[in-house]
């Protein structure tokens, strides 16, 4: 028997293809037939939907942000020491950012920056009651400096991590992306914490990739 989609499930599977064809192939070079071509479906199926391409690729960002923001939330609610926690979300996103998705994000970041801060800014409150918290904790367990603003200091990383990822000051670097969060982001990270945190740091290596 041949399956019937409601409205909402042909929306939402234009929007789970789509997304897929962004990561795999990059933005630019993307078109509405090719995004929409694994599906089987008209164009102006997609287009009754979506306006164009940047609202689909939008409303896969918006898909794309969640995704992240809940993998975040299942890294900080391990037991696990706050610096641990720290690094290994911020080193699983930039092993996204420079991983197989990489000229997907290079097309996001230089050609669609419009879209991924809006996306960035719809998720920010929330992932800021999961970063705050676990700076709050590191604070109070003895990991990071007890004059610590958890807010200002998350603004930082985030600045740094943004050089990294986002601007045009290292889109010409050749070594590893990781060497880049060593000595950008890990440093900031250093001079947040304790003796205590310190020796976290040195005793969580890198992965394979570095």
């Amino acid at each position: 028997m041949t399956k019937i989609f409601s409205e909402v499930d042909i929306k939402e599977r234009i929007v789970e293809t789509a997304l897929e064809q962004f990561l795999a192939n990059g933005i630019r070079n993307m078109t509405i037939l090719k995004l929409i071509e694994p599906l089987g479906i008209s164009t102006k199926t997609v287009y009754k939907h979506f306006d164009g391409k940047e609202a689909l690729l939008a409303e896969c960002l918006e898909v794309l942000y969640t995704g992240y923001f809940n993998e975040f939330k299942l890294i900080a609610g391990r037991k696990d020491n706050p610096v641990n926690s720290l690094l290994l979300l911020f080193r699983a996103t930039l092993g996204k950012d420079f991983g197989m998705n990489r000229q997907f994000f290079h097309d996001l970041n230089y050609y669609y920056p419009e879209l991924q801060n809006a996306a960035i800014s719809r998720v920010s409150q929330n992932y800021g009651s999961i970063m705050i918290p676990l700076v709050q904790r590191g604070i109070d367990e003895g990991y990071f400096i007890g004059s610590l603003d958890p807010g200002l200091a998350l603004k930082g990383i985030s600045t740094l991590y943004t050089l990294i990822t986002r601007s045009e000051e290292y889109k010409d670097y050749e070594g590893s992306p990781y060497e880049l969060f060593r000595n950008l982001v890990e440093v900031f990270i250093r001079g947040m914490c304790t003796p205590l945190g310190l020796i976290e740091i040195d005793n969580n290596p890198y992965p394979n990739e570095y």
